[in-house]
């Protein structure tokens, strides 16, 4: 029986972020090249995405692509480059069909023209859906996030758009990529490892951290679902104690 089961349908997360991490020693306990991991990851990506539809997600955010990624080798950068273009092809009448909007963060700038060009296609295609926002980090990095953030917002207080007496989070939030997005209840990341990996930074301070063994090609719905039901087990206080809840 799948553990959707066991999912309190009143508790769900708003936004769940998953760091996607296992392809490369996933193919290797194959005895195949890392780029077959991250071929065979197409299929938890879609798994991750049906579940979290399935029980009223509303944002997925996906760390699809770092920007420290850039320093693989140039083989390994080319393949993923090729296989996202071939899963955005692949994946858009599913999107479409399902209802699902397609978002993206990160610095696009860096990617090849014809991947930009396809994404903003992507993105166009998708943009009347009113489903599960499907959000991919690609090119992402949460550090310079925050720099160009924090540049583009002294540029509007030298130009006195804001008053510097009226700073708020939430007014520095709208210069993030994910200004439009509400911040992650619950960070998921697979295949053992715990870090963060400069990933939503400042938009993970209160989330819950949900980490498992599981490398991320075997990832299914049920470990979705797990991760879910670990969410709702726990109290958020953000700060407070329980009896202020």
């Amino acid at each position: 029986m799948s553990l959707v089961t066991k999912i309190n349908p009143d508790k769900i997360p708003t936004h769940v972020a998953i760091i996607m991490d296992g392809n490369g020693r996933w193919a290797k306990q194959k005895g195949k090249p890392r780029v077959f991991g991250h071929q065979n990851a197409v299929k938890a990506v879609r798994a991750a995405t049906e579940a979290a539809a399935q029980i009223g997600v509303k944002y997925l955010t996906l760390y699809a692509f770092s920007a420290e990624n850039w320093k693989r080798p140039k083989t390994e950068v080319d393949a993923l480059m090729a296989l996202l273009s071939k899963t955005i092809d692949s994946e858009i009448n599913t999107l479409i069909k399902n209802n699902i909007k397609l978002k993206t963060i990160g610095d696009q700038n860096l990617l090849p023209d014809a991947i930009q060009k396809k994404i903003i296609w992507a993105k166009e295609q998708t943009k009347s859906c009113t489903g599960l926002v499907l959000n991919i980090a690609i090119s992402y990095g949460s550090r310079d996030e925050i720099l160009n953030a924090a540049m583009d917002f002294a540029k509007d207080i030298s130009k006195g758009n804001i008053d510097i007496n009226n700073i708020t989070n939430e007014k520095f939030g709208e210069y993030l990529y994910t200004s439009e997005i509400p911040d992650p209840d619950l960070l998921i990341r697979t295949s053992g490892e715990y870090r963060i990996s400069n990933f939503l930074l400042w938009q993970i301070a209160y989330s819950e951290l949900y980490f498992t063994n599981v490398l991320w090609p075997d990832f299914s719905k049920d470990d979705f679902y797990a991760a879910i039901i670990s969410y709702q087990g726990r109290e958020r206080r953000y700060g407070k104690i329980s009896d202020q809840l």
